[in-house]
């Protein structure tokens, strides 16, 4: 049931497939889009497309000297071909039982297109937690990593949303395309639901896009928000700060950084 049903689609960077796989404790077939960048590429692993088997488990690994993770996404997104995609990252490791409860979960929601679960965070990162089943709207759909989010196949290609490939890990611009991503469902008119079913936890990790409350940081969120709020971006873009100024802009004060948010607003409107 779960093999005919259910994908997961990893983004990994200069990982070692053959390790890599049995540590996230798979029970589903999966897209492994592993990106090759610099001198962390492993010995002896590099471009290649083929499919191999772990236990029973399925995986279409394709490796290439390419970066950005949503890039990633959208490389793996194009190589499924299951009913119900999963997305995940290769520091996440998933609890026994966790695929059928990701099956048992959209067959009692059939009104679902898109489905956030419960990932533990590791201390630090935490963003959301779901308590319970509610929909998703434009309040409050940006909390959610990319690793929460389960689809409909069927109802994401035929909606055309897809990661972008200006935010995130990679990409010219700091985090933001799993916020940017709901936001393009949401736009497409694809029903979201949050669900308080948990799935794994996140494995410690140094972050590959957080080096400090820097000019790029707030810059890049400026150029975020844009994207996501449109002429209210500096409106959101105040509140977010001076709701977290006391950790955030301790640095360099609260007026300077939004003074960055906004040149990056004002940048983002000339992006096409």
């Amino acid at each position: 049931m779960v093999q005919k049903r259910l994908q997961i689609l990893i983004s990994a960077v200069n990982k070692d497939p053959i390790s890599l796989i049995p540590s996230m404790k798979l029970e589903s077939d999966a897209v492994l889009v592993n990106q090759l960048i610099g001198d962390g590429t492993p010995e002896g692993i590099a471009q290649s497309e083929y499919t191999a088997d772990f236990d029973g488990i399925k995986v279409k690994v394709i490796s290439r000297c390419e970066k950005g993770v949503g890039l990633s996404r959208n490389t793996a997104l194009m190589h499924s071909d299951r009913e119900i995609i999963q997305f995940g990252d290769d520091d996440i490791v998933y609890e026994e039982g966790y695929a059928e409860r990701i099956i048992a979960e959209f067959d009692a929601h059939p009104e679902a297109d898109v489905l956030l679960f419960n990932v533990r965070a590791q201390e630090g990162r935490e963003t959301y937690w779901n308590s319970d089943f509610a929909r998703v709207s434009w309040m409050n759909y940006g909390r959610y990593p990319a690793y929460a989010i389960c689809a409909r196949r069927y109802a994401l290609i035929r909606s055309g949303v897809r990661f972008s490939l200006l935010f995130g890990g990679g990409a010219p611009y700091m985090n933001g395309e799993d916020s940017l991503f709901l936001h393009d469902c949401l736009r497409a008119g694809l029903s979201v639901y949050r669900t308080p079913v948990a799935l794994g936890y996140e494995k410690k990790s140094a972050s590959t896009w957080f080096k400090g409350y820097t000019d790029k940081f707030f810059y890049d969120r400026g150029v975020l928000y844009h994207f996501l709020y449109g002429r209210l971006a500096p409106l959101w873009g105040f509140r977010f700060l001076f709701k977290n100024r006391k950790e955030m802009c301790a640095g360099l004060g609260l007026l300077k950084c939004y003074g960055l948010l906004l040149k990056g607003v004002r940048h983002g409107r000339t992006i096409r």
